[in-house]
């Protein structure tokens, strides 16, 4: 896998790239700002980037905003953003593009397994989706919440599915059986209006649908 790497720490930029180079990926371009991020992907063409949210020359939303630049130009290209923060202006732009296939959104502060989170960059290259429930936490704590007929134990289910785990995965989370959580999914999916025979993948128009809803 070939990764641009975008980062203006630079200790934090170069700590990374060494991590994943000891996993066999190979850092084709690493950045400190958004203008170089935008030109290492155009000279590169890699399978994925990783960004940060806050990097020159802006000092703002700088990374997100170039991460939103690139997928509206290759929606196919995969992209996860590794932040302090949710960035809510961007984020949703960002994580409903390209069908919310190929897009991740992570927090540093709660990344504790060096191989779990090289792990999730290979499933966001083949085309998962990963967002840290926080952030869906957050996303949705921007606004009235329209999903009343949604239950909590629902809202749980779908903030794990929004890391992109299995239903067995979610199981074990919740100390509750895989037939149980197969049963939440689908009461979701339809409380979503997202019956079966909808194209493309449910789980992902599901998180995409809860984040949007206004």
């Amino acid at each position: 896998m070939r990764v641009v790497l975008a980062e203006d720490g630079v200790l934090l930029r170069a700590g990374v790239e060494e991590l994943l180079r000891r996993f066999g990926i190979e850092v084709v371009a690493s950045v400190g700002d958004a203008t170089a991020l935008l030109d290492a992907v155009a000279a590169h063409s890699p399978d994925l980037v990783l960004t940060d949210v806050r990097m020159p020359p802006g000092d703002g939303d700088d990374g997100l905003r170039a991460a939103v630049r690139l997928r509206a130009a290759d929606p196919r290209l995969p992209v996860v953003v590794f932040s302090q923060y949710v960035a809510g202006e961007y984020a949703e732009e960002l994580l409903s593009s390209g069908d919310g296939q190929g897009v991740g959104y992570l927090l540093k502060d709660r990344v504790v397994d060096v191989a779990e989170f090289v792990d999730v960059l290979r499933r966001v290259a083949a085309g998962g989706t990963v967002i840290d429930h926080e952030v869906v936490r957050s996303l949705l704590g921007r606004r009235r919440d329209p999903l009343a007929r949604v239950s909590g134990r629902e809202r749980e289910v779908l903030a794990l599915v929004a890391e992109g785990m299995a239903n067995s995965a979610i199981g074990r989370r919740l100390c509750v059986s895989e037939a149980a959580v197969h049963k939440h999914v689908g009461s979701i999916l339809l409380k979503l209006g997202l019956p079966p025979g909808v194209e493309g993948n449910r789980r992902v128009l599901a998180v995409l649908a809860y984040l949007r809803a206004s």
